[in-house]
C-alpha cells in the first residue's frame, strides 16, 4: 500500500476530521456506515481508459497517416496539406502517454494492495513483452527480432513495479532525473546518430545487439523513456490520493526543464551534454531531454485534466473513448499488421492521396469504437487485454 494514500471513510462518530475520499468512490449511506466503517470498494477509474483511449486514437491516425499517404507531390511541400500534417503531428503524443498511464495503473494496482500483486505486476510486465515479441515477428517490414517497442518498454517497466511500488515518491522523481542524465550520457558513449532512422533501431548486428537497442538505440528504449513510466507511477499514487495539482505541477516542471535547457542552447551553450541534451528534430528517436520534458509535460498535464473532470462529470463505460481504451492493446497490435504489413498487397502502402488517407483513418476509428462497444457486451472476451488477464492474472 502507498502509505498516506488510502482513502478513510468517516464514521457517524468520528470526532477527528478524516480525508474525504477520491470521488470515485460511490458514497456511503449513513446507514451503511454506521454498519461498516470501512471504504466503499472502488469502481473502475474510467478517466485512465479514457485517456489510453485518447492515445489510441492518435497513434492510429499518425500510423495510418505516414503508412498510407503519398507524400508532397511534385512541386509540393508538407505545410500544403496542413490538416493531414498538422494532425498528424498530434499523434506524437501517443506513445508518451500510453508508458506513462502504464506507470498509473502499475501505482493504482499497487495501491489496492490485493493479495500476490508484486507476482501480478511481474506476470503482466513479462506478458507485455512477450506481445512485444510477437509483434516483431508479426512485422518484419519494421521490426528485426530484437527490435525494442513500446510494449517492451511497457512491460519491463512493469516487471520491476515490486521495486517503484516500495520506493518513496521523492526517490521515483530522483530516479527519472538519474534516467534522463543516462541517456545523454550513454547517447555521447555510444554516438546515437541524430536522428535515428529505423534501419538502426532494427540493427542487431552492432556491438551489444539487441541489449543496445532495448538500452538506447530502440524506438522506445530504456534510456529515456522509463521515465515516463516513473512519472506515471507518481502521477498513480496522487491520482489514488484524488490530489490532481501536483501532477500537474510535475507535468510544468518536466516542460521547464526542457525549455530552461533550449534557452541555454539558443544562448550559445555548446556543451555537449547541453546540446546532445537539450536538441529538437521531427520525430523523438532518439528522445532528448527536452523532447522527454515537452512530451512528458504535456502527457501530465492531460492527465490531471481529464481525472479532475472525472470528478466534476463521471464518464460513463460505454463512453467511445473509454471502450476504445478498454481494447488498446488489441487495437495497437491490430492496427500495425493491418495497416503496416496487409496494405501492401493491396497498393496502399504509402499511396493514398490526403483526402483518402483521412476517410481511412477515420472509418477504421468509427468502426473501432462501434466495434469496441459491442465487444463490451462480453467482457472483450478473447481479445489481448483478456488474454492479459488470463496469463498473468
Amino acid at each position: 500500500m502507498v502509505r498516506g494514500t488510502e482513502p478513510i471513510a468517516r464514521t457517524r462518530h468520528s470526532s477527528t476530521p478524516r480525508p474525504r475520499p477520491p470521488r470515485w468512490y460511490p458514497p456511503a449511506s449513513a446507514k451503511t456506515i454506521a454498519v461498516s466503517p470501512a471504504p466503499a470498494k472502488p469502481r473502475r477509474l474510467l478517466a485512465l481508459d479514457a485517456l489510453r483511449g485518447i492515445a489510441v486514437f492518435l497513434m492510429i491516425e499518425q500510423h495510418v497517416g505516414i503508412w498510407l499517404w503519398q507524400g508532397p507531390g511534385a512541386g509540393q511541400r508538407q505545410l500544403d496539406f496542413p490538416v493531414l500534417v498538422g494532425f498528424n503531428a498530434l499523434g506524437g503524443m501517443a506513445a508518451p502517454l500510453f508508458v506513462t498511464l502504464a506507470g498509473m495503473g502499475s501505482a493504482l494496482m499497487a495501491a489496492a494492495d490485493r493479495p500476490g500483486t508484486d507476482v501480478t505486476l511481474v506476470r503482466r510486465g513479462l506478458v507485455l513483452m512477450s506481445f512485444g515479441l510477437a509483434l516483431n515477428f508479426l512485422t518484419p517490414s519494421w521490426f528485426s527480432w530484437g527490435s525494442w517497442f513500446v510494449l517492451h518498454m511497457m512491460g519491463f517497466a512493469m516487471a520491476l513495479a515490486p521495486v517503484w511500488r516500495r520506493l518513496p515518491t521523492p526517490a521515483l522523481l530522483v530516479a527519472c532525473g538519474g534516467v534522463l542524465a543516462a541517456t545523454v550520457a550513454t547517447q555521447l558513449w555510444l554516438d546515437t546518430p541524430i536522428p535515428l532512422h529505423n534501419e538502426r533501431m532494427e540493427n542487431t548486428s552492432l556491438l551489444g545487439g539487441p541489449l543496445r537497442l532495448a538500452l538506447a538505440e530502440g524506438q522506445f528504449p530504456i534510456l529515456p523513456w522509463l521515465c515516463f513510466y516513473l512519472a506515471g507511477f507518481v502521477a498513480g499514487r496522487w491520482v489514488y490520493a484524488g490530489r490532481f495539482g501536483p501532477i500537474a505541477v510535475l507535468g510544468l516542471s518536466f516542460a521547464a526543464v526542457a525549455g530552461i535547457g533550449r534557452l541555454l542552447l539558443e544562448g550559445g551553450v555548446r556543451h555537449p551534454w547541453v546540446t546532445r541534451g537539450f536538441e529538437l528534430h521531427l520525430g523523438f528517436y532518439p528522445a532528448s531531454i527536452a523532447i522527454v520534458g515537452f512530451l512528458l509535460g504535456g502527457a501530465l498535464l492531460l492527465i490531471a485534466g481529464v481525472a479532475w473532470l472525472e470528478t466534476r462529470r463521471e464518464l460513463g463505460e460505454g463512453n467511445p473513448l473509454v471502450t476504445l481504451g478498454r481494447a488498446s492493446l488489441t487495437l495497437l497490435m491490430l492496427h500495425v499488421v493491418l495497416f503496416r504489413e496487409l496494405s501492401r498487397p493491396v497498393g496502399w502502402w504509402r499511396n493514398l492521396p490526403a483526402e483518402t488517407t483521412l476517410v481511412v483513418i477515420f472509418t477504421f476509428v468509427i468502426a473501432a469504437a462501434v466495434g469496441t462497444r459491442l465487444w463490451q457486451r462480453v467482457s472483450y472476451r478473447g481479445g489481448a487485454e483478456w488474454l492479459l488477464r488470463k496469463l498473468a492474472g
